[in-house]
């Protein structure tokens, strides 16, 4: 087993090719890898398909999170919550130019878990009556429509915690868990950025929140407004 999964930032982003599929953690800012996502801005890879609650927002004037990718022409498609904090994002789907399947934030996150456990699907009714539900199966539960919702797995995941040890394990600040935990269940590759790295042993197991089983690379990275 390894007992170092911590690897410099330029080597993580390397890990990510045109056309895939790759998933990131946070809601909006919080909780978002964005030194990752800064980082792999500036390597060229195109074609992503994203799954993330929104596609970056612009606050203050400043471009934050996902954004940078959008700019670039990096992201060929979205699953995600919303776009209303990105002008960018809303005028390219608007003009047809973006292609992105909206999501409700609860169904996102289900279907993320039922990616990460290995669950065929879920039913809801969230979304009955609405687009959301166009082409989806449905069914009568107790005399109430429901619709079938499909898991989600991806080849990539970038997530974000607070601190981590060196195997990985994990414990976030306050509401920034948001996605990350469901997240780093239901990728093939997951890579965790932190603020700080410990030693293994530092992290008492009984806080651990997000175990290191599902870690398979860890990058240290300051918080920083990018």
């Amino acid at each position: 087993m390894c007992m170092n999964k911590v690897i410099d930032i330029q080597k993580a982003v390397a890990m990510v090719h045109d056309g895939d599929s790759i998933m990131f953690g946070g809601f909006e800012h919080i909780g978002s890898p964005r030194n990752l996502i800064h980082a792999l801005s500036k390597t060229g890879v195109k074609d992503l398909h994203v799954i993330a609650d929104d596609i970056g927002c612009v606050m203050r004037g400043f471009s934050q999170t996902l954004d940078s990718l959008l700019k670039n022409g990096q992201i060929a498609s979205a699953k995600c919550c919303f776009l209303g904090m990105n002008p960018d994002a809303s005028r390219l789907y608007l003009d047809g130019k973006l292609d992105v399947e909206f999501i409700p934030m609860g169904t996102l996150a289900e279907r993320i878990r039922a990616g990460g456990c290995g669950i065929g699907g879920f039913y809801t009714k969230t979304g009955i009556g609405t687009l959301v539900e166009e082409g989806k199966e449905t069914k009568i539960i107790n005399g109430e429509k429901y619709m079938l919702e499909l898991p989600i797995h991806a080849e990539v995941a970038f997530v974000k915690a607070y601190r981590a040890d060196k195997m990985g394990n994990a414990i976030f600040k306050y509401t920034a868990n948001n996605l990350n935990t469901v997240m780093a269940t239901a990728a093939d590759l997951v890579i965790l950025e932190v603020e700080e790295v410990v030693e293994v042993g530092e992290i008492e197991p009984d806080r651990v929140q997000l175990p290191g089983v599902f870690i398979d690379y860890v990058v240290e990275a300051k918080e920083a407004v990018l």
